[in-house]
């Protein structure tokens, strides 16, 4: 059974910056695609960014390009978000998920494993 456990949230103030970190046990982790999401109050829970496997390969949200970052540890099974130029519509829990195989995805449904969430609050 896999279990992730994210970490690195908290308040921030607009243009700051935050970095996220997910850790992974139990399973195959240097194996799979993760990914990140993240539910404000009162919406639906939606995609953030995805990494492969290796590494090679990442996509994001249109919404945050350019301003966030996924990368991994595969030696420590951990999986990195960094988010600068933070916005108060950044403001969510942020959620790790992992995926059974290598290749990457927008689609939360693809994803098998969940972590508890991260609280990101952005004042503006």
């Amino acid at each position: 059974q896999v279990q992730l456990v994210e970490s690195g949230g908290g308040s921030v103030q607009a243009g700051g910056s935050l970095r996220l970190a997910c850790a992974a046990s139990g399973g195959t982790f240097r194996s799979v695609a993760m990914g990140w999401f993240r539910q404000a109050p009162l919406q639906e829970r939606e995609f953030v960014a995805t990494i492969s496997r290796s590494g090679s390969t990442t996509d994001y949200a249109d919404s945050v390009k350019g301003r966030f970052t996924i990368s991994r540890d595969n030696a420590k099974d951990t999986v990195y978000l960094q988010m600068n130029s933070l916005k108060p519509e950044d403001t969510a829990v942020y959620y790790c998920a992992a995926r059974r195989i290598a290749w990457t995805s927008a689609d939360e449904q693809t994803y098998v494993y969940w972590g508890q969430g991260t609280q990101v609050t952005v004042s503006s």
